[in-house]
């Protein structure tokens, strides 16, 4: 690489910069991968296989007219699990710290009598 001037995806790298990839950006033949992946998941990907073999259409079907029905019977759980897939999870709400309240009500207070003092509005 000349100095001054940055890598242009034509030119390969040089090995140790940014590891050893060929002209595309890809790894070269023998680059050892930085780590050993998910030891898990081609397991996970089997057994995901297999339940999405066993479930069909029809069975997602049943289980969602079942799941609207317990929702308009009142079952909490499942609007909530109903309206969490169909809207998205509301968002997490934002907890306020009022235990300084009156201490600030006060600041605020003491503040507009020394501005009343000095004619400040």
């Amino acid at each position: 690489m000349v100095e001054g001037k940055s890598p242009s995806l034509s030119e390969p790298l040089p090995k140790g910069e940014k590891g050893d990839r060929d002209t595309r950006g890809r790894f070269t033949s023998g680059h050892r991968a930085p780590g050993p992946g998910n030891p898990f998941a081609k397991r996970v990907a089997e057994l995901r296989k297999a339940l999405l073999d066993a479930v069909t259409p029809e069975d997602i079907d049943a289980i969602a007219r079942k799941l609207v029905e317990k929702a308009k019977a009142g079952d909490v759980v499942a609007v909530k699990e109903l309206l969490d897939r169909c809207i998205g999870k509301a968002p997490a709400p934002v907890v306020l710290d009022l235990g300084h309240q009156e201490e600030r009500k006060m600041q605020l207070a003491e503040d507009r009598q020394s501005d009343a003092r000095w004619g400040k509005n």
